[in-house]
């Protein structure tokens, strides 16, 4: 069976890691391993993490270049066959979700991305509602023109497959990130399930309208500048009639 790696990146995450961990820890699929790289926090986290050791974990607490460094750091000590990228306050949308998650492909021929929906949930981890953006029949790195189709956490892709995440981008790296992967990839298959619980955590203004900025550049990298004008202008007019 395949062993799947879930990275989770954390810094003063101790209100919000818990549930991770405790949905990690529950999950029905054995071949699992937990992977976390935290910035050295100076709050519980760390001894949230060393309340759950157990032989599937393995972690580091030391300063990092900020989140997608982190990411990079826990790719290269991951030793899955896939890699998961769970935020803390993220969980898995049951416990057997990995388990069905898995059984949805044959071993022989396993894909190269698997991906699937996201829900997003509150603080308390209760359902609000499922992702605005639903998961296309079939994925290709051009469904990403109109914006982020998938959730990174529902985006499971083959370790032997992992470029770093680009540490120019600050908010948006995962963004070119899973565009990079697609591109690479052969065979990218559809759970059709549910994956992930999503923390509704929102941004600041700031660094939402920032992370715009650099989705904007990222598109057009890929896509032209002109495709990426047009579907903006559609986005647009599709926010001004909802």
């Amino acid at each position: 069976m395949k062993k799947l790696s879930i990275i989770t990146v954390t810094y003063n995450a101790g209100h919000t890691l818990e549930r991770t961990l405790k949905s990690v820890r529950e999950q029905s699929y054995p071949y699992i391993e937990h992977v976390i790289v935290d910035g050295k926090s100076w709050d519980n986290t760390v001894a949230l993490i060393q309340q759950h050791e157990n032989g599937a974990l393995t972690w580091v607490s030391e300063p990092d270049k900020g989140l997608y460094d982190a990411m990079n750091k826990g790719a290269a000590m991951a030793k899955g066959d896939y890699l998961c990228f769970l935020n803390a306050g993220d969980t898995f949308f049951a416990s057997n979700s990995v388990e069905r998650m898995m059984h949805t492909f044959n071993a022989v021929n396993a894909p190269d991305i698997i991906y699937g929906e996201t829900a997003i949930v509150d603080e308390k981890g209760d359902f609000l509602h499922m992702r605005r953006l639903k998961a296309p029949e079939r994925l290709t790195w051009k469904s990403f023109k109109l914006g982020m189709v998938v959730c990174h956490q529902a985006f499971i892709v083959k370790r032997e497959l992992f470029e770093n995440y680009d540490l120019s981008y600050r908010y948006s790296s995962d963004f070119d990130w899973c565009i990079r992967m697609m591109k690479k990839s052969k065979n990218l298959h559809n759970t059709r399930l549910t994956l992930i619980n999503y923390l509704n955590e929102g941004l600041t203004t700031s660094n939402r309208m920032e992370s715009l900025k650099e989705r904007y550049r990222i598109m057009a990298k890929y896509y032209g500048q002109a495709s990426t004008f047009l579907h903006h202008l559609w986005f647009g007019i599709r926010a001004v009639w909802k």
